[in-house]
């Protein structure tokens, strides 16, 4: 329990459901959704929607999706890959003729935004309203306004500059070529205007007719292969969730596309060592340790499954995880090991348990701030930047390549245990989330912290050449860390974000948590 002489902030316990996202204007849509009889899918997509218009350097409907949904009584989540795919004359070939690198607002970063499509494919695969209701708030607060908050503008601020570069996200997204200061109150109708299309047409509101073509238009013009073809042909998968057991939970991520398997690598590793009672620097030291093994494989081997072999099989195998621990010594930073190369990023994460006990753990992102910061100018879509993550190396899993998915960071989250669920969870913070995913789960199983002091707690992450620390640690960690020749560096700003609810077995009692790192809450009933 926290120190209530000190700030901080308590977990919301509830007796029938919980939601915990990044913004407060979400939550409360997620809670009256679930007020007025939705269930966990309806308040998330309610929420995720409202996040696409009021955190804009996050998320938004030009973006990505990932889901694991546990319904009441299943022993397994269902996993949903609502990422999108590169268009379909994008051969590796073409780049390297004309020397092309995809920057991260090319518009060859862009890739064919999946959000939309996953949004409504779950809902009518496991949810109780329309897409055109759940929008409602959303439209509501893209054409009506909404005040921008502290943490919010600070991002926004960060991204003034890729903003003014294109007319249409200038026109959007700054007042007089400024960001927006905290409790400015932003409008966006041609983005509200979008949203009603998609409300009253569905998904094909967005895949096809005028916002397709002016999302094809402006990247076509940017020298983009973008088609309609390619918009029309967008559609989320349903793919098995990867899995592994640690401490006696089942940890359940996506797998490939996204970067859960080096989680689930990592926890393998991990399991080995007495994590709860190693001190500061042992636990920091072993955490970078086991970072760089598994992002050195992950930069190395995981791809889109559908077009390139992921050696998932192995990666989680215990020969693996024998030759990761044998690669580290507690008292030495090593250099990874792959027995090829190792390459930083904007997000929203919630989660929802329902009444019933339905639990989701929901992903959106444009990927770095602001995406590409390329805006369809007519119907005020802004198109993320995942493409930045392909290579052009013919030969690597990850080059580009026709209708493609590119390595995807993000990645929800589920806890189980004896085939019920625990906990939905998930780590915003771009290449951190791995990590993210692992440093959150050790504070709650091997250290003991609730869900919020689990959140709450400092972060480090090993990862481009050394290893960052969030403030908060004990004086001389990084002292301690240096001595075992660790290269250290106060992190630039807050690590990551996230959000948890835990579903206690004996009671039902939701306890949830939201990261301080954020503007958003937990709220519960």
């Amino acid at each position: 329990m926290r120190d209530f002489a000190k700030p901080g902030r308590s977990p919301v316990h509830a007796a029938q459901a919980a939601v915990a996202t990044s913004h407060p204007l979400a939550s409360l849509v997620a809670m009256e959704t679930l007020r007025a009889g939705g269930n966990a899918v309806d308040a998330a997509i309610a929420a995720v929607a409202v996040q696409g218009v009021v955190e804009p350097a996050m998320t938004g409907i030009g973006g990505d999706c990932f889901v694991l949904y546990t319904p009441k009584g299943a022993s397994a989540p269902v996993a949903l890959n609502g990422s999108g795919r590169s268009p379909a004359a994008a051969h590796d070939a073409w780049y390297l003729e004309r020397g092309l690198a995809i920057g991260p607002t090319s518009p060859h970063a862009v890739t064919v935004p999946g959000a939309v499509a996953a949004w409504a494919r779950l809902l009518a695969d496991h949810g109780t309203r329309s897409l055109a209701d759940l929008l409602q708030p959303a439209i509501r607060y893209a054409e009506d306004g909404y005040a921008v908050q502290p943490r919010v503008a600070l991002d926004w601020a960060r991204n003034r500059d890729k903003l003014r570069a294109d007319p249409a996200s200038a026109a959007a997204y700054l007042v007089d070529g400024e960001a927006p200061k905290v409790g400015t109150l932003m409008r966006h109708p041609k983005l509200a205007a979008t949203l009603r299309r998609i409300a009253e047409h569905g998904p094909a509101g967005f895949y096809e007719g005028p916002v397709a073509e002016d999302m094809v238009g402006r990247l076509r013009a940017l020298g983009g292969l973008h088609t309609l073809a390619d918009f029309a042909g967008a559609a989320p998968e349903y793919v098995t969730p990867i899995t592994t057991r640690y401490r006696g939970y089942d940890v359940y991520e996506c797998p490939p596309s996204g970067q859960g398997l080096a989680a689930l690598m990592m926890l393998n590793v991990l399991s080995h060592y007495d994590v709860g009672a190693l001190s500061e620097a042992d636990r920091v030291h072993l955490f970078a340790e086991a970072c760089k093994q598994a992002y050195h494989h992950r930069d190395a081997l995981f791809a889109d499954p559908g077009i390139a072999a992921v050696p998932v099989e192995h990666l989680l195998s215990e020969a693996w995880r024998a030759a990761a621990r044998g690669a580290i010594d507690m008292g030495r930073a090593q250099a990874p090991v792959l027995w090829p190369e190792v390459r930083h990023t904007d997000t929203v994460y919630l989660c929802v348990v329902d009444r019933d006990g339905n639990a989701i753990s929901l992903i959106n992102s444009i990927f770095q701030g602001f995406g590409s910061g390329i805006t369809a100018p007519e119907s005020g879509v802004l198109l993320h930047n995942r493409g930045f993550s392909f290579r052009v190396e013919p030969g690597h899993p990850n080059t580009i390549g026709p209708g493609k998915r590119p390595l995807h960071t993000i990645i929800p989250g589920m806890l189980m245990r004896d085939g019920a669920v625990v906990a939905p969870f998930g780590v915003m913070g771009g290449h951190y989330q791995a990590m993210g995913h692992v440093e959150l789960l050790t504070g709650l199983i091997d250290r003991g912290l609730d869900v919020q002091e689990a959140l709450d707690a400092p972060r480090s992450f090993a990862y481009g050449g050394g290893v960052e620390l969030e403030g908060g640690f004990a004086p001389g960690l990084a002292d301690a860390l240096a001595a075992r020749g660790h290269v250290t560096l106060p992190a630039p700003l807050p690590i990551g974000g996230g959000q948890i609810i835990w579903i206690d077995p004996a009671t039902g009692i939701r306890a949830a948590g939201s990261d301080p790192r954020k503007d958003g809450c937990a709220l519960g009933y």
